[in-house]
């Protein structure tokens, strides 16, 4: 898989999730956020939008970088992000406590994170090559 392809997917994801989150939080949190949520709630979730909008910057921006050690750290960054919300997800799903729909995003922040890797350690022996 190619590493921008790998950028721009994730690029879209994120910024419809940022988006939801800071505009939606009760549709984008279906069966997580309660109807009647306190206005303290909401505008926590709100909050998260704004990191997750501006990591899916980060990756749309990076979609046709050369190879480079801030190119390495922005496909770091998303292993590790993809990781551990995937890591997140197994805890929710096997516990019981996640909303039914965590299943879904499980595999997909399951799948985003082999992407990563696959794509980033094709991305970073091509920087190496060209040293």
């Amino acid at each position: 898989m190619k590493l921008k392809v790998v950028l721009t997917v994730s690029a879209i994801y994120l910024a419809v999730l940022g988006v939801g989150f800071m505009f939606a939080p009760r549709q984008i949190g279906i069966d997580a956020v309660p109807a009647d949520a306190s206005p303290a709630l909401i505008a926590y979730l709100r909050i998260f939008g704004g990191p997750i909008l501006g990591i899916a910057v980060l990756n749309w921006m990076a979609r046709n970088a050369e190879p480079s050690a801030a190119r390495n750290a922005i496909v770091l960054g998303n292993v590790v992000g993809f990781g551990c919300v995937t890591f997140m997800d197994v805890w929710g799903v096997f516990s019981g406590g996640a909303r039914p729909v965590a299943k879904l995003f499980l595999v997909i922040h399951l799948l985003m994170t082999v992407a990563f890797v696959v794509a980033g350690r094709a991305g970073m022996r091509a920087q190496r090559n060209r040293s």
